[in-house]
Protein backbone atom coordinates (compact mmCIF):
# COMPACT_ATOMS: atom_id res chain seq x y z
CA UNK A 1 0.00 0.00 0.00
CA UNK A 2 1.43 3.42 -0.91
CA UNK A 3 2.21 5.77 1.92
CA UNK A 4 -0.65 8.15 2.67
CA UNK A 5 -0.10 11.84 2.20
CA UNK A 6 0.26 13.64 5.52
CA UNK A 7 -2.68 15.59 6.85
CA UNK A 8 -2.37 19.39 7.01
CA UNK A 9 -0.85 20.91 10.16
CA UNK A 10 -3.98 22.99 10.75
CA UNK A 11 -6.77 20.86 12.27
CA UNK A 12 -9.58 20.09 9.85
CA UNK A 13 -13.17 19.05 10.40
CA UNK A 14 -14.32 16.30 8.04
CA UNK A 15 -17.79 14.93 7.39
CA UNK A 16 -18.20 11.30 6.40
CA UNK A 17 -20.95 9.19 4.87
CA UNK A 18 -21.90 5.52 4.82
CA UNK A 19 -23.98 5.50 1.64
CA UNK A 20 -27.08 3.33 1.44
CA UNK A 21 -30.28 3.16 -0.56
CA UNK A 22 -32.51 3.52 2.55
CA UNK A 23 -30.29 5.55 4.85
CA UNK A 24 -27.03 7.44 4.74
CA UNK A 25 -24.98 7.29 7.90
CA UNK A 26 -23.28 10.54 8.84
CA UNK A 27 -20.31 11.22 11.11
CA UNK A 28 -18.06 14.17 11.90
CA UNK A 29 -14.39 13.89 12.72
CA UNK A 30 -11.32 16.02 12.95
CA UNK A 31 -7.64 15.68 12.20
CA UNK A 32 -6.57 16.97 15.63
CA UNK A 33 -8.01 14.08 17.66
CA UNK A 34 -8.18 11.53 14.84
CA UNK A 35 -11.62 10.51 16.04
CA UNK A 36 -15.17 10.70 14.69
CA UNK A 37 -18.63 10.89 16.23
CA UNK A 38 -21.87 9.71 14.64
CA UNK A 39 -24.50 12.24 13.63
CA UNK A 40 -28.16 11.44 12.91
CA UNK A 41 -28.53 9.32 9.78
CA UNK A 42 -30.33 10.73 6.77
CA UNK A 43 -33.36 8.60 5.91
CA UNK A 44 -34.16 8.35 2.22
CA UNK A 45 -37.80 8.44 1.17
CA UNK A 46 -37.20 7.53 -2.46
CA UNK A 47 -34.59 7.46 -5.20
CA UNK A 48 -34.32 11.25 -5.55
CA UNK A 49 -31.06 12.59 -4.17
CA UNK A 50 -32.18 16.21 -3.76
CA UNK A 51 -33.73 15.74 -0.26
CA UNK A 52 -30.51 14.00 0.84
CA UNK A 53 -28.37 16.84 -0.51
CA UNK A 54 -30.57 19.37 1.29
CA UNK A 55 -30.06 17.51 4.58
CA UNK A 56 -26.31 17.34 3.93
CA UNK A 57 -26.30 21.08 3.21
CA UNK A 58 -27.70 21.68 6.71
CA UNK A 59 -24.91 19.52 8.19
CA UNK A 60 -22.33 21.50 6.21
CA UNK A 61 -23.72 24.80 7.48
CA UNK A 62 -23.61 23.56 11.07
CA UNK A 63 -20.24 21.78 11.05
CA UNK A 64 -18.26 23.68 8.38
CA UNK A 65 -16.17 20.69 7.26
CA UNK A 66 -13.14 21.15 5.02
CA UNK A 67 -13.45 17.70 3.42
CA UNK A 68 -16.03 15.00 2.79
CA UNK A 69 -15.38 11.27 3.10
CA UNK A 70 -17.53 8.65 1.37
CA UNK A 71 -17.35 4.92 2.02
CA UNK A 72 -16.89 2.77 -1.07
CA UNK A 73 -18.48 -0.67 -0.83
CA UNK A 74 -16.38 -3.67 -1.82
CA UNK A 75 -17.06 -7.37 -1.58
CA UNK A 76 -15.01 -9.57 0.75
CA UNK A 77 -12.76 -10.60 -2.17
CA UNK A 78 -11.97 -6.95 -2.99
CA UNK A 79 -14.18 -6.73 -6.07
CA UNK A 80 -16.55 -3.79 -6.40
CA UNK A 81 -19.89 -4.26 -4.66
CA UNK A 82 -23.08 -3.69 -6.65
CA UNK A 83 -23.49 -0.32 -4.87
CA UNK A 84 -19.92 0.87 -5.62
CA UNK A 85 -20.95 2.72 -8.77
CA UNK A 86 -23.93 4.37 -7.04
CA UNK A 87 -21.69 5.42 -4.12
CA UNK A 88 -19.20 6.87 -6.63
CA UNK A 89 -22.00 8.87 -8.25
CA UNK A 90 -23.03 10.09 -4.78
CA UNK A 91 -19.43 11.20 -4.11
CA UNK A 92 -19.34 13.03 -7.46
CA UNK A 93 -22.65 14.76 -6.69
CA UNK A 94 -21.28 15.93 -3.33
CA UNK A 95 -18.16 17.36 -4.93
CA UNK A 96 -20.13 19.06 -7.68
CA UNK A 97 -22.81 20.47 -5.38
CA UNK A 98 -20.64 21.63 -2.47
CA UNK A 99 -17.23 22.21 -4.07
CA UNK A 100 -15.37 20.47 -1.25
CA UNK A 101 -12.71 17.80 -1.72
CA UNK A 102 -14.34 14.37 -1.54
CA UNK A 103 -12.25 11.37 -0.52
CA UNK A 104 -13.22 7.73 -0.73
CA UNK A 105 -12.43 4.92 1.70
CA UNK A 106 -12.97 1.16 1.55
CA UNK A 107 -15.94 0.56 3.83
CA UNK A 108 -15.64 -3.23 4.03
CA UNK A 109 -16.70 -4.49 7.47
CA UNK A 110 -17.45 -0.96 8.75
CA UNK A 111 -21.03 -1.92 9.66
CA UNK A 112 -19.83 -5.03 11.51
CA UNK A 113 -17.26 -2.95 13.37
CA UNK A 114 -19.93 -0.36 14.21
CA UNK A 115 -22.40 -3.01 15.43
CA UNK A 116 -19.69 -4.55 17.60
CA UNK A 117 -18.92 -1.18 19.18
CA UNK A 118 -22.60 -0.46 19.79
CA UNK A 119 -23.10 -3.92 21.35
CA UNK A 120 -20.13 -3.31 23.65
CA UNK A 121 -21.56 0.07 24.70
CA UNK A 122 -24.94 -1.52 25.36
CA UNK A 123 -23.34 -4.31 27.42
CA UNK A 124 -21.48 -1.68 29.45
CA UNK A 125 -24.79 0.10 30.12
CA UNK A 126 -23.95 3.20 28.05
CA UNK A 127 -26.62 2.69 25.39
CA UNK A 128 -30.12 1.40 25.03
CA UNK A 129 -31.74 -0.28 22.08
CA UNK A 130 -29.86 0.33 18.82
CA UNK A 131 -31.70 1.54 15.72
CA UNK A 132 -30.46 0.83 12.20
CA UNK A 133 -29.75 4.53 11.55
CA UNK A 134 -27.43 4.52 14.55
CA UNK A 135 -25.54 1.58 13.07
CA UNK A 136 -25.23 3.42 9.74
CA UNK A 137 -23.87 6.55 11.40
CA UNK A 138 -21.52 4.52 13.61
CA UNK A 139 -20.29 2.89 10.37
CA UNK A 140 -19.75 6.39 8.93
CA UNK A 141 -17.62 7.17 12.02
CA UNK A 142 -15.55 4.04 11.32
CA UNK A 143 -15.09 5.21 7.70
CA UNK A 144 -13.98 8.69 8.82
CA UNK A 145 -11.53 7.26 11.35
CA UNK A 146 -10.06 4.99 8.67
CA UNK A 147 -9.45 8.03 6.49
CA UNK A 148 -7.94 9.91 9.42
CA UNK A 149 -5.52 6.96 9.90
CA UNK A 150 -4.41 7.27 6.28
CA UNK A 151 -6.62 4.80 4.45
CA UNK A 152 -8.35 5.70 1.21
CA UNK A 153 -7.43 8.45 -1.20
CA UNK A 154 -5.90 11.73 -0.18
Amino acid sequence: MPEAAPLPATPLVVLGFDFGLRRIGVAVGNTLTGTAQPRPAIHRTGPALEPVLTAISRELQTLQPARLIVGTPYNVDGSAHALAEVAAEFAAQLQQRFGLPVHRVDERYSSLEAESGLRAARAAGRAGRTRQGEVDSAAAAVIVERWLRGEGDR
